[in-house]
């Protein structure tokens, strides 16, 4: 049975590693260093220098977050069953509400994708080569509605929800591995076994994808790991090494193993959030993805009341609490 607690825990966390890292958003380090000082603690407005974050005022999330709650939205319209039209749809409906075709706010595989969809046209060319993180930056409340026993089932909704914008390897499997995370640290396992479970979702969801020559996510993952077991207490270092190894950018292949491995070194929400921010790259997606495994593992109870408070009240186009009621009622 799951748990309701983990459940909000990484809905929550999803959320605010995506509102805390808006205003660094792909952004150098160099630059967030003269920008903000040596380290962000605190939600924050994003800055008319940062032609992203503008958007946003503090504790907003971006569009990862809202299209995440956008897919959820359109799988309870259709009683859990993935039409593509449908997600399609409520996508295509946050993004005419926000701009999202002027405004700098979609991500550049998302937004080729769906501007094709928007002019008739089969997006299957450009979906099937899509190497950016658009994949992974909405897919962990997927994980929250299946148990570890459920693989197949759980790589499959990822695959059909994943696919009207990414269908190649690289973005099956990294959003795989994000679910399957978040599945796995839902069930309480081990940090170990939650990141060995990502590892068999992305395997799974690889073979689902059409091929590309991008770098595999479970080989950068593993450098991920290794970095976070040499720097373990230096959370400089570590993000540093983060940084300049793995690489913290759009690419699925850096982004997605960057998320995992910062999970598995944090373990918790807020140091995984304040991480994130202070990365440089995408840190709202980074982010988004790493704070929701964390936030799945500890459950929404370990998150401080005003960082849920904020979140809540500061997007109140949704209702957090309801989608977790609505996925702790779902049933496979």
């Amino acid at each position: 049975m799951r748990d309701k607690d983990k459940i909000l825990g990484a809905l929550y966390g999803q959320a605010i590693g995506d509102a805390m890292g808006m205003p660094t958003e792909l952004w150098p380090i160099q630059k967030i260093r003269a920008k903000f000082g040596k380290n962000i603690t605190t939600f924050l407005d994003g800055t008319e220098d940062n032609d992203i974050a503008i958007n946003f005022k503090a504790g907003e999330y971006t569009d990862d977050t809202n299209q995440a709650f956008a897919i959820l939205d359109a799988l309870i319209e259709t009683n859990w069953q993935p039409d593509t039209k449908v997600i399609v749809k409520h996508i295509m409906k946050w993004a005419d509400h926000v701009g999202a075709w002027t405004n700098n706010i979609l991500g550049p595989s998302s937004k080729a994708a769906l501007t094709l969809v928007k002019e008739g046209k089969d997006p299957a060319e450009v979906t099937k080569s899509a190497l950016t993180n658009g994949c992974g930056m909405r897919i962990s409340p997927i994980g929250t509605l299946y148990e570890p026993d459920q693989l197949d089932e759980l790589v499959q909704m990822v695959y059909k929800v994943t696919k009207i914008t990414h269908s190649s390897d690289v973005a099956i499997s990294g959003a795989a591995m994000i679910a399957g995370a978040v599945t796995a640290a839902s069930a309480d396992y081990t940090w170990d076994d939650i990141v060995d479970y990502a590892k068999k979702a992305n395997d799974a969801g690889f073979k689902l994808g059409a091929p590309t020559w991008a770098a595999h996510n479970k080989e950068r993952l593993n450098v991920g790991l290794a970095l976070a077991k040499k720097y373990a207490g230096d959370d400089e270092a570590f993000s540093r090494a983060i940084y300049e190894t793995v690489g913290t950018g759009t690419m699925i292949s850096e982004s997605i193993p960057a998320a995992v491995a910062i999970a598995y070194y944090a373990k918790d929400v807020k140091k995984c959030a304040i991480i994130c921010t202070n990365l440089g790259g995408d840190t709202d997606t980074i982010g988004a993805m790493a704070t929701a495994i964390c936030g799945a593992k500890n459950g929404a109870n370990s998150i401080p009341a005003d960082w849920k408070k904020l979140i809540d009240n500061k997007n109140p186009q949704h209702n957090i609490k309801e989608f977790a009621d609505r996925i702790a009622k779902f049933n496979a």
